[in-house]
């Protein structure tokens, strides 16, 4: 648990655990441990993805921990039950003023994709940022070709608001046009109990619905 005195502090990246999965402030030495995660699936072959090879993992591991220190985003390593390192993710886009921010940047080892280690790396984020940081929209943002995180995302219960046309220049020079989901406020009770309604599906048979 984080210290009630930095609870609400939008500067700290907080310590989040649950049973599957533990979301852990991010640092320069996670980086072998994640470019063997990142292994797993050759996530990086995905274009449409920020995943990066092995050999950037460090600089890419750099740039997180320099925009955290800029107030821009607050990133996480995530590992499992067994505490082995299997992905990434942030909180980015801080809009402490208007209490918004996006959940982005997340990928995970194949073999845990669709796993209960997503559904409560999810769960735990959002209750963080609804609950405690006092949020009232959280945004998730992803390609348009990236069919399996758009369906990720709408699974979890956020809705489509749009598509940003030309939104960002990729490294290959194409232009990504980018997809926006939020959840709001008065939707997390809804969107917590089904969460917490997959998990329990989880433990009581083995599978995600």
């Amino acid at each position: 648990m984080t210290p009630a005195s930095t609870q609400n502090d939008w500067s700290i990246v907080p310590t989040l655990a649950g049973e599957h999965a533990r979301l852990l402030p991010l640092r320069h030495e996670h980086a072998p441990a994640l470019a063997e995660a990142a292994s797993d699936g050759e996530l990086w072959r995905l274009w449409y993805t920020s995943v990066p090879k092995p050999e950037a993992m460090a600089a890419h591991l750099d740039a997180a921990l320099a925009a955290q220190a800029q107030g821009r985003e607050l990133p996480f390593v995530v590992t499992d039950a067994t505490g082995t390192v299997v992905g990434s993710t942030r909180y980015c886009n801080l809009d402490h003023v208007n209490r918004r921010l996006e959940i982005g940047y997340t990928w995970y080892a194949g073999r845990v994709q669709r796993t209960a280690v997503n559904t409560e790396a999810k769960l735990l984020l959002l209750a963080h940022a609804f609950e405690t940081m006092g949020c009232i929209a959280v945004e998730f943002r992803t390609h348009w070709f990236n069919q399996a995180s758009r369906a990720a995302i709408a699974r979890l219960g956020a809705k489509q608001d749009g598509v940003l046309r030309n939104h960002q220049r990729l490294a290959d020079g194409s232009y990504r046009d980018t997809v926006v989901f939020s959840i709001i406020e008065s939707e997390w009770p809804a969107v917590k109990r089904n969460l917490q309604f997959k998990l329990e599906c989880h433990s009581n048979r083995g599978a995600l619905p």
